[in-house]
This record gives structure tokens, sequence and C-alpha cells, in this order.
């Protein structure tokens, strides 16, 4: 078996590895039958010095590999014929920028095996960089808010080497009394929290949230229960949430009253109910005035109709004036602050490559050297022999148009 890692040729360019060169190296040691290839690259945060001292081969040429993995997309042109690739193909909602791109895929015969879509049996996702996406988006929402009151200036996190340097920024902090609404339960949602608990932010319930004062800065999480409701429905129902998110509405008006900063990490479905309109934000007492949008669905079909757009680590902010719906400078009197890069784990790629790799060396080499067909690797599998995986049929329209 030779395994392949990919040199990230998407633009903007992304720093992150799938493996490690640690890891690259443990793998081989535990497993003689893998042999493990590196694309040279001057921009990736571990460099070619460092695989080299782990005894990675760097070669330019990765076509005698078995299986090839990636981060990003890899580009249309760049695919090598008949073989196995791994990365985050953003195909699976029927993205229109992609779309090349899979056709490309089945035009070449490639087995696409997407990160997004690798489950356990339970359907519960195996693999992810989502808790440094909300490690890094929580802290935007602070650094923001320095901004904005002069009270503090933190450095970005791309600007430290990995996050034990980024954790020192912390000590400029001095935080007032603000109030933080955190969505969402999943592994972005977690790391967010994990930011705010490291700051020393307390956690409080969102009933006292809505109607409490408190001395200190406080956070609330809010889960799909917390933000949505169905007419007539007494007790919230998960699944049928889920299957017909389009029956619900919103409930999270309430919190637009009271809190100062939005941190957005839920997973949303454009079928489900903004939560809250553009008419709602021009109203004198809407407050949050600071929103890290992680989950960063651009609008009109979005959670949150201010997200016009994704920003990007080099230019993270912009403003978004309620009044006239338009760009704005940030951090005014009449700006509500926007945050919304798609790619925060790239801010602490040696953290985010290390956690991620860990889980490939634990949840996904082993699938991959089954002898027996990997039923995880089949559910994950989008195309393969020019053919869409009947999982993924819903999707014939999409590459045959």
């Amino acid at each position: 078996m030779k395994i392949g890692i990919l040199r990230e040729e998407k633009f903007p360019r992304d720093s992150r590895v799938p493996l490690t060169p640690s890891q690259c190296k443990f793998l081989m040691e535990r497993n003689p039958e893998v042999e493990v290839f590196v694309q040279p690259c001057n921009y990736r945060c571990f460099t070619n010095e460092e695989f080299n001292y782990q005894d990675i081969v760097l070669q330019e040429d990765l076509s005698d590999c078995d299986v090839l993995l990636g981060v990003k997309e890899v580009p249309p042109a760049l695919l090598l014929e008949g073989k196995t690739y791994f990365f985050f193909s953003h195909t699976i909602k029927k993205q229109t920028k992609n779309q090349k791109l899979l056709q490309t895929i089945l035009t070449k015969n490639v087995r696409l095996i997407d990160y997004e879509c690798l489950t356990d049996k339970m359907g519960k996702r195996v693999i992810a960089f989502g808790r440094w996406a909300g490690i890094v988006g929580a802290y935007h929402a602070i650094r923001m808010m320095g901004f904005r009151t002069s009270r503090y200036r933190l450095r970005q996190m791309i600007d430290c080497l990995n996050f034990a340097e980024a954790q020192k920024e912390l000590e400029k902090l001095d935080l007032p009394n603000w109030k933080i609404v955190l969505t969402g339960s999943g592994r972005v949602a977690e790391g967010a929290m994990f930011m705010l608990d490291v700051i020393g932010i307390k956690k409080v319930s969102p009933y006292d949230f809505c109607y409490h004062q408190f001395e200190e800065p406080v956070y609330t999480q809010l889960q799909s229960a917390d933000m949505y409701y169905k007419e007539g429905q007494e007790k919230f129902d998960r699944t049928d949430f889920h299957t017909h998110p389009q029956n619900y509405r919103s409930s999270f008006y309430p919190f637009t009253k009271v809190a100062d900063v939005m941190i957005n990490g839920i997973y949303w479905d454009k079928r489900m109910p903004a939560f809250f309109t553009k008419e709602q934000m021009k109203e004198k007492d809407f407050r949050i005035r600071t929103i890290a949008d992680i989950t960063c669905d651009i609008a009109p079909n979005a959670s949150i109709p201010s997200t016009l757009y994704a920003s990007s680590i080099a230019d993270p902010y912009y403003g978004y004036n309620p009044n006239t719906g338009e760009l704005t400078q940030t951090f005014q009197d009449e700006s509500i602050d926007i945050m919304a890069i798609d790619n925060l784990p790239n801010e602490l790629p040696r953290d985010a490559s290390e956690d991620f790799g860990n889980m490939i060396v634990t949840r996904i080499i082993p699938e991959i050297l089954k002898e027996e067909k990997s039923e995880m690797l089949h559910r994950a599998t989008i195309a393969n022999k020019g053919e869409l995986n009947e999982l993924y049929s819903y999707l014939s329209d999409y590459v045959n148009t």
C-alpha cells in the first residue's frame, strides 16, 4: 500500500496537512506494508525539512501511489486517472463551484471518498476539523469586541506559532459583563465552548441568559430545541425537525434583545428559517453588534441575513449596516461586525493537522487496510469507476447539467 500526501493546490493556499511528519513515520512503523510519499511544498505548516527529518520520501510524482490524501478540493486538471482520493470535495450539497470537479472525477474514473461523509454505524462523523473552527471562531468574536470597544487588542491566531502561543494573548483581556450567545451542539460548538471556558467566561442557562443580569461576562449555548418551534407541538421532536425543518419557526428573537455577541456554530439547512430577519436587525433594541459566523452560509439562503460573503484570514471582518442592508466600515456605532471565514482551522494549521491526522491514523487507515470491504469507506464514497455511488444518486442532475 502506497499512500501519497498531496500538496494543497486550491487557491487561496491551505497550509494544513492530512498527516504530520511524525504521524507518517508512526504509520509506517506500525504498518510495515505501508509506504508514505509526500509532494514537496514551500507553504505547508510543516516544512519539507520536517518530513525529511522523519525519513519521509519527498516526491513530486505520486502516480505510483494507491491512495492520495489531501485536505481541500483537488483542482480537476490535477486529478490522476483511476486513483482513490480522500479530501473535502464540497459537492454533496450540489455546490455550483465544484460541479466541474465532480464531473471530472467521474470522467477520470476516480474513486472519491469525502471526509465529510465518513461516519460510524450510528451516522456520527468520525473525522473533522470542526473543533478547531470553533476554537478560532470564538477567539475572533472576543478579538472583534476588543476592536469595537478599544479595551484591548489581540493578535490574530494566524500570527501565532500554535495554540499555546495564542493563549498568551488572553493575558491582555479586559472583559466587561458581555453576553455571548452560541448556537450548536456539534464539534464546532464544542470547540467554541472550549475557547470560552479557557478565557474564563461563565456558562449560564438560556433562561438565565435572557432574564437575569450579571456582573461578569457570560455565555449560553443554544441547541435546536432552544431556537425552533412548531405550531401546535408541545415537545420539540428532534427527528421531525431534521426531517421537515421547513415546518418550524425560529424562536431566536428574544436573544437578539439581550446578547452583545453571537457565535454561530450550528449546522444549517436552507429549508430552516433564518434566526432573524433583516427587518428585525433594524430594530433599535436589536443588541447584537458582533457576529462570528463559523457556519458561514451565504445570504440570501443563510441562517444570518448579514453574512453577505465569506471573509478571509487575510481580511477577516466586514461591517454590515442594518438600516441600509449594505456593507459599511467595521467597528462603527451603526455597524454590525461580521466574521465569516470559511477555513478557520487554517489559522492554527499545526494544531488542527495534528488532531486531524490522529483521527486518520486511528479511524481511517485501519479501514483502508481491511482485507474485506469497509462499510465506512463505502458510505463515504461519492463516486467510483465513473459512476455515482447509489447513496449519492441524487447528484445525477448536478453532474449531468
